[in-house]
């Protein structure tokens, strides 16, 4: 009896597992179909307080919770966002924005103008210490205050009332619309703000306003997004759950692709390009931004300018982006990318290049500054690069050829994405690689990277024309006196080379077909709003 008993709960203990077995696989077959996608965003975001991101990968959570006064349609265009008419002046210098009614932030409370008022001017507040400022330094005394020379209330943003919101900028800005779709200029709720100084860290105490609201954060593992009923376009958003995923490993994330774990993969390791260049879910795009590696002109040996352009000349760009990188990369001679439309063409055809690649006289170039600096040996040289494969194989690519063309060895440091950028921030380092697109399609904000009050220019390098240059180009309302401008300042830039250009990106994606409606932009990552699951 006891055997048979023995027997019976065994039988019935394996039926009620293969049950469980069975209703989690078809939950999984259910899940696959609930209108939930899995992306790879590949390292933790610094930041997701809109003041304090400074990164893309941060910027591509953030576009996703919060919405500015314009966001970007499917084709990129700037359009209305939270705001639901705009009153321009004819000098276009006072723009009058009407907050729609039903603007709401994600815990149901009304979004106001104030909110706007408040967010744009705790970005500019010193205290802050957003390298971003600068973005709103378009609006009329926004870079004094910034820099602490006049109060908050005399900046041009003003909140009249709840549903009014006035800003006013020192000079027209052609560029403007498209500008107030950049994470810096996206509001927050001061409650939350002020109530909680870690408010941007954590799900509980998040508040934000776009398609999607924050409703998990697993620090160093993934940011789940759920749909946010209380956006006023909700009828529009299909996708119940994102999930940021944070996989930096090449090797994982290609063979979670492959598994169906991901939906999305970007950044695709060229070994991986070559082998699914036919395959239909592989994306390549455009991308409005230059790869490069910075150099720290404080420190030996690059606070010579021939020993940084002898460096630049030993590189063979044509070898990286065709056997190293392979997603149609451009070789790159200068700063601003193409596809800036001017009225005589593509602004980079406006200019020669400035230096070419020359290994023998790179060469003569390394030893007339190391002859000027009075060395006989070259110090010691490490570049450093954050954690990615392609990081690594273009970092290795590099360190040969200047080994080769210069008889200089280069040691390669990589580091974690957010230790990286405090590396860099403090300025320990001699070279390093760098990354910077352009949030609207205009030289400036390519050449704003460098100017010497910028907080992005980690550099040390300062140019005074350089700098005038720049200023000068961003109130000129002649446009061909404009793109001349910018094309001076470039050169003085190139000249001086704090940097050395590698390859114009493009952008590689890996799209699962079970998704579709992805927005992909020339120079921010994809939107996700509209995505539907098939």
């Amino acid at each position: 009896m006891k055997k048979k008993s023995t027997a019976l709960v065994v039988l019935l203990f394996s039926i009620l597992l293969l049950a469980a077995c069975s209703s989690g696989e078809d939950s999984k077959k259910e899940s696959q179909n609930d209108q939930s996608i899995t992306v790879n965003v590949m390292t933790e975001p610094p930041s997701l307080d809109p003041a304090l991101a400074t990164d893309n990968k941060s910027g591509w959570i953030l576009d996703h919770l919060f919405e500015g006064l314009y966001m970007r349609d499917k084709d990129g265009q700037p359009v209305l966002g939270a705001a639901e008419d705009v009153d321009i002046s004819e000098d276009r210098t006072v723009y009058t924005f009407t907050i729609r009614d039903d603007a709401k932030w994600a815990d149901g409370s009304p979004l106001t103008a104030g909110d706007f008022e408040y967010a744009w001017k705790r970005v500019l507040n010193p205290e802050t210490g957003s390298k971003m400022a600068f973005y709103l330094y378009y609006i009329k005394n926004a870079k004094a205050y910034n820099n602490g020379e006049v109060e908050a209330d005399e900046v041009g943003v003003e909140a009249k009332d709840d549903k009014t919101l006035v800003v006013e900028l020192d000079s027209p800005v052609g560029y403007f619309e498209e500008m107030l779709t950049f994470w810096s200029y996206y509001p927050v709720k001061q409650d939350a703000v002020e109530k909680d100084k870690n408010w941007s860290a954590n799900a509980d105490t998040y508040v934000g306003n776009g398609p999607f609201s924050l409703a998990k954060w697993k620090h160093d593992d993934s940011v789940l997004v759920e749909k946010n009923d209380e956006y006023f376009a909700s009828d529009e958003v299909t996708l119940k759950e994102i999930e940021f995923a944070m996989v930096d490993d090449a090797n994982t994330y290609q063979q979670m692709f492959n598994a169906g774990e991901f939906d999305m993969i970007m950044e695709i390791p060229s070994s991986m390009i070559e082998t699914m260049k036919d395959d239909d879910r592989l994306k390549t795009e455009p991308y409005f931004g230059t790869y490069m590696y910075m150099f720290n002109v404080e420190k030996e040996p690059f606070t010579n300018a021939k020993i940084r352009r002898a460096f630049a000349m030993s590189l063979n760009r044509e070898e990286l982006t065709k056997y190293i990188t392979k997603a149609g990369e451009e070789p790159a001679f200068a700063m601003i990318p193409p596809g800036v439309t001017t009225d005589s063409g593509d602004f980079r055809d406006g200019a020669e290049p400035y230096f070419e690649e020359n290994a023998a006289q790179a060469k003569v170039l390394l030893e007339e500054g190391m002859k000027e600096e009075g060395w006989n040996t070259l110090p010691t040289v490490e570049l450093i690069y954050n954690t990615d494969e392609n990081h690594k194989s273009i970092a290795e690519a590099v360190q040969e050829m200047i080994r080769k063309n210069l008889d200089v060895e280069v040691k390669l440091l990589n580091q974690e994405w957010k230790t990286f950028l405090d590396t860099t921030a403090q300025g320990n380092y001699q070279i390093a690689r760098l990354g910077w697109t352009g949030i609207v399609l205009d030289p400036v904000v390519m050449l704003d990277a460098y100017l010497g009050d910028s907080p992005d220019n980690e550099t040390n390098w300062l140019n005074e024309d350089f700098d005038r240059l720049i200023e000068e180009a961003k109130v000129e309302s002649d446009l061909e006196k404009r793109i001349k401008m910018l094309h001076e300042a470039e050169s003085i830039l190139m000249q001086e080379m704090p940097f050395i250009p590698v390859y114009y990106y493009s952008k590689t994606y890996l799209t699962q077909d079970r998704i579709e409606d992805v927005a992909y932009y020339r120079n921010i990552y994809p939107n996700l709003k509209w995505v539907k699951v098939k």
